[in-house]
């Protein structure tokens, strides 16, 4: 995560980590601030929140668990997005994410690709590989090949790395809030001395809460009316008595 480790290193130089806190983090310490924010999908008070991954990042694995249960709890205060952190315009990992995703199973798949590389020890990062794979999770063969090769997730697909550009994301797991506040399990942890492996990913969601609420509270204010000035009074005032 070279982009968002200089960035931070920069900007702590003015917010010492001395006062670093999961539970209150800080722009430049547990996480930077974009310069041009990203469009959302979110809608209401629902805060978007995009986990960049790859299927094979050990890291996205051992994160899923704690991400998922986080997902649950915040209900609807969040909208996840998954994006496949590709390497290339051909990617054969977020080709089929992005496959399954026009097909209206990327999270019901997502657990079972993880298994798949991590527990099965699959390689499913060729095209061949994949497509021999697909059959036996119950997916029409022909039907995924339709969308594997259909126009949108090919374009998608080719853009996949400006994607990454324009969040200034170039490692796994990522996650941007808001389309404006990138972090990762590691910058927090490496800005709160003490945290462990074991705890890692608990203080990460800490993390997480803090900054959907921060999005919320900065929503809301930016959509509160703005109070009508005062009328000035019409009664004549009364003279002072002699």
């Amino acid at each position: 995560m070279r982009f968002l480790r200089i960035a931070l290193a920069v900007a702590s130089l003015a917010v010492s980590t001395a006062f670093a806190s999961p539970t209150d983090p800080k722009n430049g310490v547990e996480f930077v601030t974009l310069a041009a924010p990203q469009p959302t999908k979110a809608t209401g008070k629902k805060v978007e929140v995009i986990e960049f991954f790859m299927y094979h990042c050990p890291h996205c694995y051992t994160l899923e668990p704690h991400l998922a249960e986080w997902v649950k709890k915040q209900g609807d205060n969040v909208l996840l997005r998954r994006v496949h952190f590709a390497s290339s315009g051909t990617d054969p990992e977020a080709h089929l994410h992005l496959t399954l995703e026009a097909m209206g199973k990327a999270e019901e798949m997502h657990p079972k690709v993880l298994h798949a590389f991590h527990v099965e020890r699959l390689r499913l990062n060729k095209d061949a590989a994949i497509l021999e794979w697909i059959p036996k999770q119950g997916i029409d063969q022909a039907k995924f090949l339709e969308y594997w090769n259909s126009f949108g997730v090919l374009t998608k697909l080719k853009s996949a790395s400006q994607l990454t550009q324009n969040y200034k994301v170039d490692s796994a797991p990522t996650v941007v809030v808001d389309g404006r506040f990138v972090t990762s399990p590691s910058v927090v942890a490496e800005a709160n001395p003490g945290v462990t492996k074991a705890t890692e990913y608990v203080v990460f969601m800490q993390a997480l809460d803090a900054l959907v609420t921060k999005a919320q509270k900065e929503k809301g204010a930016a959509a509160a009316p703005a109070k009508a000035p005062a009328k000035a009074s019409t009664t004549p005032a009364k003279s002072a008595g002699k």
